[in-house]
């Protein structure tokens, strides 16, 4: 699995997030063979996420969204090494509790 495809699914199973995003033009994403990794671009020296971000109701109690882009990356840490980790949000969606 590529470290591409393990971000990706790590990012999909973290609080806050409710999927990933290739933004307004389909940018983030990373090619492989026969696929397309949206959501994600990894370099030598950067990581890309865009996120959608999770509201969940009564929007006092959701969690700020600095605080999920550094889940984001603490939770990215052992994939991601040294390279830089740019978390975007792309758009919100509201679910109920």
């Amino acid at each position: 699995m590529t470290d591409a495809r393990k971000i990706a699914d790590r990012a999909r199973s973290c609080p806050g997030v409710a999927g990933l995003s290739g933004g307004p033009f389909g940018v983030v994403a990373t090619y492989l063979p026969g696929e397309r990794i949206t959501g994600v671009s990894v370099t030598d020296d950067e990581v890309d996420i865009a996120i959608v971000a999770r509201l969940t109701e009564p929007l006092l109690e959701a969690e700020p969204f600095p605080e999920t882009a550094d889940r984001l990356r603490q939770a990215m840490a052992d994939l991601t090494g040294d390279r830089r980790v740019n978390v975007r949000i792309h758009d919100v969606v509201e679910e109920p509790r």
